[in-house]
């Protein structure tokens, strides 16, 4: 199976944001992200005890992000980087970002979902 970034659907988008998501990569899900700096996620994570309960697989295109775990550990992943961020995480955007990322379509779905809710209750 292959794509273009272009053929992925887009499934959220906003000024400066767009996140494109397709499933059915066996048991996976491929996201491409577009996002500013400054964008958090943790807000998105509330209701899940304020993190990402999913494993994410990915490249870094462009920018610079951190990866916030449950420990009070942090990494730091930019332009170049190959990366894997285990469950139990939350990320800030440090400097515009482009990157696509693999996760386990079953708990990703579980995330966004819960991302959806939160959205809808912010607007």
């Amino acid at each position: 199976m292959k794509m273009k970034k272009e053929d992925i659907p887009v499934v959220m988008q906003a000024p400066g944001m767009i996140m494109r998501s397709q499933a059915g990569l066996g048991s996976m899900t491929v996201v491409f992200h577009e996002l500013p700096k400054g964008t958090d996620f943790t807000p998105l994570l509330k209701g899940l005890n304020n993190n990402c309960h999913c494993p994410h697989w990915g490249y870094i295109f462009e920018g610079i992000f951190r990866f916030i775990y449950d420990d009070g550990t942090q990494e730091l992943f930019e332009a170049g980087d190959v990366f894997y961020a285990q469950p139990g995480h939350t990320a800030i955007v440090d400097k515009d970002l482009k990157f696509i990322d693999f996760s386990p379509t079953k708990e990703l779905a579980q995330v966004m979902s819960n991302v959806d809710k939160v959205m809808a209750e912010m607007a």
